[in-house]
């Protein structure tokens, strides 16, 4: 007897259906078609003990299992629960056969529990989209199913209490929790802005930044305040259209990086990589393809640390991906793509010592090591980088005397009003939400510049020899300026400001 369920296998971020067919007959012996992995192959291994210590039986017949389309590679523990269904289908020991109008994942633990499985989001979205009616799944994987509209979504933690509501002996009712707004009680556990005192030029560039979601780099001795300043940007950025989180949550879910009973991502995304780390952990890879850091961080954060100690294989292999936004990871067999459209936001020393160009401390490096220094951040990656800006330590007399400076809500008022402002001008444009994303193609559309302006930008680019890329990105953080002050078209106050934040293109600092 031939039974037929339906699986997911994930495909990047996204999905696409398998269909499990289990032939019980006459024999022994089990066999198992269609391009399983190890993890697919040992699902037996899984499925017999589950089904006797729920009370059932594995027949003593040949079953045979083929997961089509046969042609693509089946990875992962995710197949184990519409197998064992299959199976007691096939063989009398459950009354539905007909699985047609449902999805099921899950891998089953020996003793018949049935344990979450990573990219549940996605295969609710591709089963919704294909017209399935119902998705059955563990009950840790409910919360981030669940969000998904015109499906219904069944959660169950152990193989017998599924079979009773197969068999109608038991009622279960779907699961749909409202989607929850991110309020402000959640914005008062972040860092705020307020403890910060001075560094209001800094403060402003960030702004900026958060504002257009533009890359930024801080340059300063140590102990003058970048980490702390970065760390407090998640106070200050916008809660995610319903969009980018449902594609930011499909991501983390992906990587098996979401938790158990957790929903929709709520908050954006803040990612800080230790300097160690490999080019494959950043941008992703690995035999079965996972999301790396880059793209963890997509619609949120990518903070880099002491920027010049990476390896310069590692900041290398981000140039593709700040400049397309989506990561590429191909191997012999299938080419992956994870989006990665992040707000890089980097910190680094101006000199091994740290201490050039300090208002109170001498640098004592060697003649030239700042050059040499700096050139560990190659000229095309600085390109990619839109805002830098200089961070001097405040005096600690100041420190003492300084009243506290204004709060992260104050400043993301501005923020949330400039994005409203973004998200009007690009309506209707598919991926599309902030200055930074605007392409080159695009830009004397939403960032013209008058005579007198284009004579400025002009200007700046033969004296700062800035390249083609650069001049773009001014014009991209000019209108961001522009947008704060709720001006509609570009000044030249606007670009000027964007064009002094170019610090590492001035002579001064020897690059």
């Amino acid at each position: 007897m031939i039974v037929k369920t339906n699986a997911c296998a994930l495909h990047g971020i996204d999905a696409f259906i398998v269909s499990v067919e289990v032939d019980a007959s006459k024999g022994l012996g089990t066999f198992m078609a269609g391009l399983p992995d190890n993890a697919v192959k040992e699902s037996r291994s899984r499925i017999e003990p589950a089904l006797k210590n729920s009370g059932f039986f594995y027949p003593g017949k040949k079953i045979t299992i083929n997961l089509a389309p046969a042609d693509i590679k089946k990875e992962g523990t995710s197949y184990d629960l519409a197998i064992a269904l299959g199976i007691l289908s096939a063989s009398g020991q459950i009354d539905r056969q007909d699985f047609s109008d449902c999805i099921i994942i899950g891998e089953l633990s020996l003793d018949g529990s049935i344990l979450p499985v990573s990219g549940a989001l996605s295969i609710c979205i591709e089963a919704r989209n294909r017209g399935y009616k119902s998705i059955i799944l563990p009950s840790d994987n409910i919360q981030e199913a669940s969000v998904v509209e015109g499906i219904d979504v069944y959660g169950f933690s152990v193989l017998s209490d599924l079979c009773l509501f197969l068999d109608d002996k038991e009622t279960t009712e779907p699961i749909k929790p409202t989607i929850s707004e991110r309020t402000q009680d959640e914005f008062k556990n972040l860092l705020d802005f307020a403890d910060v005192k001075g560094q209001e030029n800094v403060k402003r560039a960030i702004e900026i930044a958060a504002a257009g979601g533009h890359n930024a780099l801080m340059i300063g001795s140590p102990g003058s305040g970048k980490t702390m300043l970065a760390k407090r940007i998640p106070g200050i950025l916008p809660s995610m259209t319903l969009d980018e989180a449902l594609e930011s949550t499909k991501i983390h879910s992906v990587a098996g990086k979401l938790g158990s009973n957790r929903g929709l991502l709520q908050e954006r995304p803040f990612r800080s990589p230790h300097h160690t780390i490999s080019d494959v952990a950043l941008v992703g890879g690995g035999t079965y393809p996972q999301p790396g850091e880059i793209s963890l961080a997509h619609n949120g954060v990518l903070f880099l640390d002491e920027l010049p100690e990476f390896k310069r294989s590692v900041l290398e292999v981000m140039r593709q991906p700040l400049e397309d936004r989506i990561v590429t990871i191909s191997r012999a067999r299938l080419s992956v793509d994870y989006p990665a459209s992040i707000m890089l936001v980097a910190a680094m020393n101006p000199c091994p010592c740290g201490y050039y160009n300090h208002p109170k401390k001498e640098c004592t490096c060697i003649p030239g090591a700042v050059r040499k220094y700096l050139s560990r951040i190659s000229g095309p990656l600085l390109d990619r980088i839109d805002i830098h800006v200089e961070v001097v330590p405040v005096p600690i007399n100041d420190l003492s005397a300084m009243k506290k400076g204004e709060s992260s809500a104050e400043v993301r008022k501005r923020v949330i009003f400039a994005r409203e402002i973004q998200l009007k001008r690009f309506a209707g444009q598919d991926n599309l939400y902030c200055n930074a994303q605007i392409a080159s193609n695009q830009l004397d559309s939403y960032c013209r510049l008058d005579e007198q302006g284009s004579r400025m930008l002009s200007n700046a680019m033969e004296k700062l020899s800035l390249s083609a890329r650069a001049y773009d990105r001014i014009r991209k953080v000019a209108r961001t300026i522009a947008d704060l002050d709720n001006s509609t078209d570009i000044q030249n106050h606007h670009l000027a400001e964007a064009i002094q934040y170019r610090s590492l293109d001035r002579e001064t600092w020897g690059v």
